[in-house]
Order: C-alpha cells, then sequence, then structure tokens
C-alpha cells in the first residue's frame, strides 16, 4: 500500500520533546505507532482497520488514548501552532454537525481534562 503517512525524522524531532518519558518497558517504535494514529483518524477508520504496517491496532488504539488522557497532543497541537506565527488568513468553517444526546455526558466522565471539571479517568 503506498498510500500509507509516515512521520519524517524531522517531524518526529520537532514532537519527541512532548512524549511522556517511557517507564519499565521501552515503547514500540513511536515512528510507526504516531504515524498509524494520524492515518487513522484522517481517513475516518475504526482502529482494527488500520493497516498492518503500523503495528497492531490495539496498540495504537491504547496509545492513543493514553495520551490523550495525558494531554500529550494538546502540547504538541499547541507547541507546533505557536511556531507557525501570525497567519496571513483566517477561515471560519460554518460545517454544523448535530451530536448525540450522550456526547455531552463525555465531559462529565472526565475524557476532555482541558475543558472538564470533572476528575480525571484512571
Amino acid at each position: 500500500m503506498s498510500d500509507l503517512i509516515w512521520l519524517s525524522e524531522a517531524q518526529m524531532h520537532r514532537i519527541e520533546p512532548y512524549f511522556p518519558l517511557s517507564h519499565g518497558v521501552p515503547r514500540v517504535d513511536d515512528r510507526r505507532i504516531i504515524s498509524g494514529i494520524i492515518f487513522v483518524i484522517r481517513n475516518g477508520l475504526r482502529w482494527r482497520d488500520a493497516p498492518a504496517a503500523y503495528g497492531p491496532p490495539k496498540t495504537i488504539y491504547n496509545r492513543f488514548i493514553r495520551w490523550s488522557r495525558m494531554g500529550v497532543f494538546n502540547k504538541i497541537f499547541a507547541a507546533l501552532a505557536a511556531k507557525g506565527g501570525k497567519p496571513e488568513q483566517l477561515m471560519i468553517d460554518a460545517t454544523h454537525l448535530k451530536a448525540h444526546r450522550t456526547a455531552a455526558s463525555l465531559l462529565k466522565k472526565g475524557l476532555f481534562p482541558d475543558v472538564s471539571d470533572a476528575p480525571r479517568v484512571a
């Protein structure tokens, strides 16, 4: 499959400082797993539909969930956005999506620590 997404060494070097330290057992190849996360999210796939080249889908999913709860991706996005400078052009997206009535319960469960006052899920 030639349309797989792989982060370059330069891209990995820019985001590595924001990765949490590995305690105990060393993590699986970060580049492979992060590239798998990007591929799944970009293409709107289920985790189990990730190509085998990225590793086991369970590993990709677990890393995404764990790092999301820790705020790792928020820190990476904020740092990359800050380095980008002031944009020359701003755009407004008028897309409207109707959320299911149970979507609000995610805030109560603490799955989004940046916007939720609920205690964090362990």
